[in-house]
């Protein structure tokens, strides 16, 4: 009898320690699944805050431009809201509408082959944009490479220059850039804005974390093989830094398509300033124009990153570079 009670007594606490190890161990996860939730959560409102305006953009532009008005302009149009007899008075504030009463593409007629202007602006910002990202992207790794791989005096200081360059806010450099400008006599010229552009430091700085990290004993082994300083670098340094380089050619893109200050300070004449400025123009007046404008204005932008996204994330984490 005093057997089978001990032997009942050991069921009985085996089951016991086994309910509080799977005890903790539901804890532990229940806790570990609630901030994953909340992790979840953040990042679901943080897409959508960010997404919003593009999402907005693009589906505002194929409504007409009656309903845009009678959306965003009760407050200070009333006799618009005739366009919609359910429109009270009272409602004074802006509606956020996703989704059209009717798609029209007038406003893209209009854009596009209407208004010519908006045409020869989106090839103004191509001649300003093109240029300054193929001309920094060669300047950049040349100057990389040097600071990375070769060892000379005042290096070190040289880099930290351009750190600090890096480093101060873009208004301060406009006006050592514009007097240099109206001394070359290039004030109202695209190369005003070019020149400046293509010897950019962040591009340095960005391709010299990245250069850093490849071996040297690649060059030490190219060097034996009789390799000079050019030959590494195109057929070595090029082909390992290949995500770098195409992580700084976008982010340098993205940068100069949206540039504002430099041709409304270096370009004077409004025929020749780009797209950018062209939206803040015509966003005044006819807001229908502006949304398609600006769904045509931010695709380059979004096929650029979407085509080569893997190489901007891929390139940024191996630079070093961190957010």
């Amino acid at each position: 009898m005093k057997h089978m009670w001990n032997k009942v007594a050991k069921i009985n606490l085996k089951p016991k320690s086994d309910i509080h190890k799977s005890l903790r161990k539901h804890g532990s996860l229940s806790s570990h699944s609630v901030t994953k939730v909340l992790h979840v959560a953040t990042l679901v409102m943080l897409t959508a805050f960010f997404l919003f305006p593009l999402v907005l953009s693009f589906t505002n532009s194929f409504m007409s431009e009656q309903e845009i008005a009678v959306n965003y302009d009760a407050v200070t149009d009333k006799s618009l809201s005739s366009y919609n007899a359910d429109v009270e008075a009272s409602n004074s504030f802006a509606r956020f509408e996703f989704i059209p009463e009717m798609v029209t593409l007038k406003q893209y007629y209009t854009v596009l082959i209407k208004k010519t202007q908006f045409l020869f602006m989106f090839w103004h910002s191509v001649f300003l944009t093109v240029p300054i990202v193929i001309g920094q992207t060669v300047v950049a790794t040349l100057a990389a490479y040097a600071f990375a791989k070769f060892r000379f005096r005042g290096r070190n200081f040289l880099f930290f220059l351009y750190i600090v360059v890096m480093l101060m806010p873009f208004q301060v450099t406009l006006v050592p850039n514009y007097l240099i400008a109206g001394k070359l006599g290039l004030l109202n010229n695209y190369l005003s804005i070019i020149f400046p552009g293509i010897f950019g430091t962040f591009g340095v700085f960005l391709l010299k974390q990245y250069m850093e990290q490849i071996p040297d004993s690649y060059l030490e082994a190219a060097k034996v093989d009789g390799a000079g300083a050019l030959q590494i670098f195109l057929k070595i340094i090029v082909p390992l830094s290949k995500s770098g380089i195409a992580a700084l050619a976008i982010l340098v893109f993205i940068d100069n398509w949206n540039m504002v200050e430099q041709p409304l300070i270096f370009l004077q004449d409004a025929d020749k300033q780009p797209l950018s400025l062209y939206l803040s123009r015509i966003a005044a007046g006819e807001k229908g124009l502006a949304f398609a404008a600006s769904t045509l204005y931010m695709t380059p932008v979004l096929l650029s990153f979407l085509y080569a996204e893997n190489y901007l994330m891929e390139g940024i984490r191996l630079s070093g570079i961190k957010g």
